[in-house]
């Protein structure tokens, strides 16, 4: 998403350029590309075979709308996850602890945009 939101010339950018820049593999990268299209994050520029852009302004994607691409929700352990059925969830001292690093995970990952990952990147260049 990084490399996708830093192309500022609307043509898009091709799938083996984000591979060679994130030194990942094309197999592996197009599983990524795939679950970021099902959600909507990405389109092709220009039909089949172009390279890929933004479906909104960087601003209005959440990190949390990226991780979700890839994630059923954010879950720091499996007794947190809705329908987790656990025999000690009533009696379990640690329950809560789980439950509020999870919203304080969740928050985290909400209250930041692709801009702001974006923006730090730049700063560091």
């Amino acid at each position: 998403m990084l490399e996708i939101g830093l192309d500022e010339t609307n043509i898009g950018v091709l799938q083996k350029d984000i591979s060679d820049r994130q030194q990942i593999s094309l197999k592996y990268l197009d599983n990524i590309i795939a679950a970021l299209k099902t959600s909507g994050l990405i389109v092709n520029a220009r039909g089949r075979k172009s390279g890929y852009r933004l479906s909104r302004k960087p601003s209005e994607i959440r990190i949390l709308d990226i991780y979700n691409a890839f994630e059923p929700g954010m879950n720091v352990v499996d007794c947190v996850r809705d329908g987790y059925n656990c025999i000690l969830s009533k009696t379990c001292g640690v329950k809560d602890f789980w439950n509020g690093l999870n919203r304080v995970v969740t928050d985290y990952f909400e209250s930041n945009t692709l801009e702001d990952i974006i923006n730090a990147h730049k700063s560091r260049l």
